[in-house]
């Protein structure tokens, strides 16, 4: 509780900083003062819900921040991944990134329902899950950043933009490069951003091509660490198990820092779509190693490359609108 507390208490400091600062904006279309009229307590109200999630279960961190990163790929940062199917809506969730795997979403609910009770119709669904992701990298040591507001909620979800927008766990550096590019992000903000696999968790059917055939020629993937390839193999089988969970991270997977991509250094990370960045491409193997070197260095272009995500495509003025239950558009 004296940790839950203190957390609490560094995170406030964010709301005395210079008015200033509250009124810069980013983009031109969000601000982190967004909400310091319409509803003061907001940020207080995400980071009290995300901190007692995260002390029930630390995985959570990294299953939220993954919810921003998936919403942000398709139609922007909009909250339609939170959309449920109903009527002409088909939900992001039944999709091949997101069936079985996104999580997070009754903690969404939860954030959501405080906020109607303490200012109705105010937050959008959308900067909750910005606001969770920010807290969800500081509760695990990670960096925080003053995150941009503003932005409004989707009347709709592409089924089909979450199947193609976001990368696989095997596609090619150049596959999810451009699939980054496509988003306005670059090689610098695909390598940072990836580095949030420093903690959490991957399901043994996103990487057990790499253990067991990796070409389609039945041959594993031999630039996988080989004692690290044989302990993976005890956890997922070449059948069966598809949910077996397996670390990102095998160093630290519940502390946010540069141990990942010493992992890649070494052949150790998990998915072919990390281990990439250090064996595909010239640009992205430096990166790697430089914030291999220097945490501090990863921190800032990690916040960075955070605030540049989560202001793809955002829904404000009058686009969109402020859904009352993230799960539903209002009637």
């Amino acid at each position: 509780m004296a940790r839950l507390s203190s957390f609490l208490f560094v995170l406030s400091l964010l709301c005395v900083l210079p008015i200033y600062l509250c009124q810069q904006s980013y983009g031109g279309k969000l601000n982190p003062g967004y909400y310091a009229h319409s509803c003061p307590q907001a940020g207080e109200i995400v980071r009290s819900v995300v901190a007692q999630a995260v002390a029930r279960e630390t995985r959570m961190a990294a299953s939220l921040m993954r919810l921003h990163f998936h919403d942000c790929f398709v139609q922007g940062c909009d909250g339609s991944l939170l959309l449920d199917s109903s009527g002409r809506i088909v939900s992001e969730k039944s999709s091949n990134p997101n069936s079985k795997s996104a999580r997070g979403f009754e903690v969404v609910d939860q954030i959501k329902a405080q906020l109607e009770k303490q200012c109705p119709g105010t937050v959008s669904c959308a900067d909750i899950l910005t606001l969770a992701a920010r807290d969800s990298s500081v509760l695990t040591g990670g960096p925080s950043w003053m995150v941009p507001l503003g932005r409004r909620d989707s009347r709709s979800a592409s089924l089909s933009g979450s199947n193609n927008n976001i990368p696989a766990p095997n596609n090619t550096f150049q596959t999810i490069l451009s699939k980054f590019n496509r988003q306005g992000l670059d090689v610098t903000d695909l390598v940072a951003l990836s580095g949030s696999h420093t903690i959490g968790f991957s399901r043994c059917t996103s990487f057990r091509q790499r253990l067991y055939n990796q070409s389609g020629n039945g041959r594993p993937d031999m630039t996988l660490e080989q004692s690290f390839a044989a302990n993976l193999r005890q956890r997922c089988p070449r059948s069966g198990g598809d949910q077996n969970l397996s670390v990102l991270d095998i160093v630290s997977a519940a502390k946010f820092d540069n141990s990942y991509f010493k992992n890649l250094i070494e052949n150790m990370g998990l998915l072919n779509s990390d281990q990439v960045l250090f064996s595909s491409n010239d640009k992205s193997r430096d990166l790697v190693k430089k914030y291999a070197e220097d945490q501090g260095e990863f921190f800032e272009q990690f916040a960075e490359s955070m605030i540049k995500m989560g202001n793809i495509s955002p829904l404000t003025g009058s686009s969109g609108e402020i859904r009352k239950d993230c799960r539903k558009i209002n009637s």
